[in-house]
């Protein structure tokens, strides 16, 4: 399980595909202190075991599945990615309960400066929409977010300037796609809601989340 505040931001030294997935490799130095192989390291908010070290690097193998779910097809030797170690008993929460189980991935569409703070917007696929409500929590690219609004699938964030700056949403731009890990409250809620036969299922909005002391 992971936080979503970011401990440092990485570099893919390589990215070799293969026929049953992909051995990463990322340049770091933080979140490889304490870090044994077996552990797992959040790579742009997905979830990846350490199986090699060095000083100043790690290597995960990476799943078909991840490859298919994920923006990891588009990553190149030299991106920064995202990086935070699994969380302890004695870390603070910062943000939210993020797994770094990606649900989709996202267009990043238009960015809009007010002062030194962003507002960001994302387009994601339409089944995901019912999981993202205004001043919700989302992961992108594994960082932990407050949702500032909605509309239809396109959603965006009020970003500070010190997440622009300690983190790879810097580097953003128009058309790049995204890793997102919608709140896995809005899901547990949605499957205690839903009816017997499986078809039919609650609405999920703020207003439920409100009347109910979620949000």
């Amino acid at each position: 399980m992971f936080t979503g505040i970011i401990e440092e931001s990485g570099t893919v030294k390589s990215f070799i595909k293969h026929s049953t997935g992909a051995d990463i490799t990322i340049q770091c130095s933080k979140v490889l202190e304490n870090t044994q192989t077996g552990d797992s390291i959040a790579i742009n908010g997905c979830c990846q075991t350490v199986v090699s070290m060095t000083e100043n690097s790690f290597t995960a193998n990476v799943s078909e599945e991840t490859l298919n779910v994920t923006n990891f097809n588009l990553l190149k030797t030299g991106c920064a990615v995202n990086l935070e170690r699994a969380l302890t008993p004695s870390s603070r929460m910062g943000g939210h309960i993020v797994q770094g189980h990606v649900d989709c991935t996202g267009r990043f569409i238009k960015r809009e400066q007010l002062g030194n703070f962003y507002n960001l917007y994302f387009e994601i696929p339409a089944d995901q929409c019912r999981y993202v409500v205004k001043k919700g929590s989302i992961a992108v690219n594994g960082i932990s977010l407050t949702v500032a609004g909605i509309t239809d699938n396109i959603f965006h964030i009020a970003v500070i300037p010190h997440t622009i700056e300690n983190t790879t949403l810097k580097y953003l731009e128009i058309n790049d796609y995204v890793n997102i890990e919608t709140d896995i409250l809005g899901k547990y809620v949605e499957k205690l809601l839903s009816v017997s036969d499986n078809k039919h299922r609650s609405k999920i909005d703020e207003n439920f989340l409100k009347e109910n002391g979620f949000i």
